[in-house]
């Protein structure tokens, strides 16, 4: 028996079949999707090999999802985004802020869900007030970018080349009292040697 905390293990069979062993019943991807749904933890393991199928089955679950009418939640601009970093040196990158980007709205979902409900049923002039959880999602989303770019930034880590003379005439003119200082530095330095020399 597994423990109360860990996660429900579904094994799946060559011929398809998904097999819940925490309940000792088949079920199917809508079953999956609603486990999901209700915050429930399960691995999906091949029944021949036990390896861990979790991803792909996931990713079936929103393909499915996906193919049913006014369900589409995914843009295809998106679509083409997430094809697009595939095989870039971003690739490793994207992981890591889609699930930081879902869990901070998920974060938020409770009290977008109470301002929506909120607005509905009011005078035209309260209901203006509904834009004030698309303004929060809004921020999310500009967070979220910022976020992005400075993990780009830890790939290009140099600064632009456009600033690049401005930069190199402000160290030209620095250069001259820096290197009067360094000298001044490894003088006093010297001399403490040679005091510590003789003593």
């Amino acid at each position: 028996m597994p423990a109360k905390d860990d996660p429900v293990v579904i094994k799946k069979y060559a011929n398809r079949r998904l097999y819940n062993t925490g309940t000792s019943t088949y079920v199917t991807l809508e079953d999956l999707a609603e486990m999901v749904k209700k915050g429930e933890d399960f691995t999906v393991q091949d029944a021949k090999s036990g390896e861990d199928i979790t991803h792909p089955v996931l990713t079936q679950i929103i393909f499915e999802l996906e193919n049913k009418d006014g369900q589409n939640m995914l843009p295809i601009p998106f679509l083409r985004q997430l094809i697009a970093f595939y095989g870039d040196q971003m690739q490793m990158v994207v992981p890591s802020f889609l699930e930081q980007s879902m869990t901070a709205f998920a974060k938020e979902q409770e009290r977008f869900r109470e301002q929506m409900k909120d607005a509905i049923g009011k005078s035209p002039m309260e209901m203006m007030k509904i834009t004030t959880p698309i303004k929060a999602i809004e921020e999310q989303t500009r967070r979220n970018v910022e976020l992005f770019q400075n993990a780009m930034r830890m790939f290009t880590p140099f600064p632009p080349q456009a600033s690049q003379s401005a930069t190199d005439e402000e160290e030209a003119s620095e250069k001259p009292d820096d290197l009067q200082d360094l000298k001044e530095q490894i003088a006093a330095m010297q001399r403490k040697l040679d005091q510590m020399g003789r003593g």
